[in-house]
């Protein structure tokens, strides 16, 4: 979905695939048949734009057989489909029945983290539609914060220099502007957009900036207006938007609101919990733990890295960060010209909601993916940009 702004320029809105994993090429080209085009003709759109997230395999198939990536630009045109931006954070397994620590493998400090998003890259430079020349990839946060110490912080350091290389004479060659966005998330080295400054200041590239998750930022309980100020301020691009809402327990230490968050605890995805104390920020690694005894303080309200669908909030006495989205929104796109020109919507967690939430058929999984689309397009609307055909 495109959206004109009123200074102007173009704003892509997609959605992202990495709620339908696959892992090779064929389960892509699948997807797009039996999930993207179905919500494309749900919107009633002619266009529709779709973040793809593309494993390991898939990426390797693409970059190293060019009728293969024709074959996929084929496909996305033939369904009335595009390509603006990729997920360039899970590497592989993104499906499995246990996902949790193993989507922060390999991080920066491997090579392999640097060679795959490299040839993210390359791809999205060929699937980039002909009237548009800037790409956009989200990545990992460097790593999880355990077993990083300033060796590995060098050796990422070196990896995202030398992407930035890459990226210049990917555009010499192809004159596609691809550029990468660090997506600060609990528990790992760049937590917050904070935590981002430093990194981005010692790689000073202006291709590589950060991608806001408004789910992490909201469990992480920053300010929106403080976080964007900042970078703006330090000239750190805000590359890419992905717009999730987290779970939000106004009183944790209720029976009843510790019985409603234990149903959204779950054994596929890592739920980094958060409360916020006199003393700053305190958390654990999983929503489980932090039910476990008295492992945080529930005196304030906690927030959970469970990203619940835009449109439907659960029930009470729980309620999403949506409100935080809505914020984070209005500077982006609400300005005098937008801070970023991707924006993703990401809720990856269908599959993981209570049994009760979960959609039971393909149609039913279209019809909240569509819905959760009209509700970005509708606040977009409301910022005074202009959807186009």
């Amino acid at each position: 979905m495109r959206f004109r702004h009123p200074d102007g320029s173009t704003v892509h809105l997609a959605y992202c695939t990495n709620v339908h994993p696959a892992e090779t090429l064929d389960g892509v080209l699948a997807q797009l048949r039996d999930h993207c085009e179905p919500v494309r003709r749900r919107l009633g759109r002619d266009r529709l734009g779709i973040g793809l997230w593309l494993a390991k395999d898939a990426a390797l198939a693409l970059v190293s057989d060019p009728s293969a990536l024709r074959r996929l630009r084929t496909e996305l045109d033939r369904r009335g489909l595009e390509v603006v931006t990729l997920n360039g954070f899970p590497y592989e397994g993104f499906g499995a029945e246990e996902v949790k620590y193993r989507v922060y493998k390999p991080d920066w400090a491997d090579p392999e983290r640097l060679e795959h998003t490299t040839a993210l890259a390359r791809v999205l430079a060929g699937l980039l539609p002909d009237d548009v020349t800037r790409g956009t990839i989200s990545t990992l946060p460097l790593a999880w914060r355990t077993a990083y110490d300033d060796r590995r912080a060098e050796t990422a350091r070196t990896a995202l220099v030398t992407l930035g290389e890459r990226l210049d004479a990917l555009q010499d060659l192809t004159g596609r502007d691809i550029r990468v966005g660090l997506e600060p998330e609990p528990g790992c080295v760049v937590e917050t957009t904070g935590d981002a400054l430093a990194p981005l200041a010692a790689i000073g590239h202006p291709r590589i900036g950060v991608c806001v998750d408004t789910c992490h930022l909201a469990t992480s309980f920053e300010d929106p207006h403080t976080a964007l100020d900042a970078l703006t301020a330090a000239g750190v691009p805000v590359v890419k938007s992905q717009l999730s809402a987290a779970l939000h327990a106004e009183h944790p230490h209720l029976p009843e609101v510790r019985a409603a968050l234990a149903a959204f605890d779950e054994p596929r995805f890592l739920h980094q919990t958060r409360v916020a104390t006199a003393a700053g920020l305190r958390g654990t690694d999983d929503l489980g733990e932090a039910l476990s005894g008295d492992a945080l303080p529930d005196a304030a309200p906690w927030r959970a890295h469970f990203h619940v669908p835009l449109h439907a909030a659960p029930a009470a006495p729980l309620t999403s960060t949506l409100p935080v989205l809505k914020s984070v929104l209005t500077r982006l796109a609400g300005g005098p010209e937008p801070l970023t020109h991707h924006l993703e919507v990401e809720t990856y967690t269908w599959q993981a909601l209570p049994s009760e939430l979960r959609p039971r058929a393909r149609n039913q999984l279209a019809g909240g993916i569509a819905a959760e689309l009209t509700l970005a397009r509708d606040l977009l609307t409301d910022l005074g940009l202009k959807e186009l055909p």
